[in-house]
């Protein structure tokens, strides 16, 4: 437990995240809606992490071979290709 503990709490990623990424779009809703929003981002997230860990129990038997994770590679090339490609377009469209 110490050591889930420190690995959460010394990465800097959860303060990048909770703090300036969430909390400067939840500072941007109408003061009424900001406790919905921390509701929400906070449901959302309990879900996503909930889904990753049983997902993870779940597709461990997939992922013992080697050409899922080739697969799963190619995905996640092709998906930062498709974004950058779009943010060129974006900046090109902008000028």
């Amino acid at each position: 437990m110490a050591q889930a503990a420190a690995f959460t709490l010394l990465n800097p990623h959860v303060y990048l995240d909770t703090v300036l990424l969430v909390g400067s779009i939840g500072a941007q809703q109408p003061a009424p809606l900001q406790g919905w929003f921390a509701a929400g981002a906070s449901v959302a997230s309990l879900l996503w992490f909930s889904a990753l860990g049983f997902g993870a129990r779940w597709l461990a038997p997939w992922f013992a071979r080697p050409r899922a994770w080739q697969l799963l590679d190619a995905m996640i090339g092709v998906t930062m290709w498709v974004l950058s490609l779009l943010l060129v377009r974006h900046v090109v469209n902008g000028l």
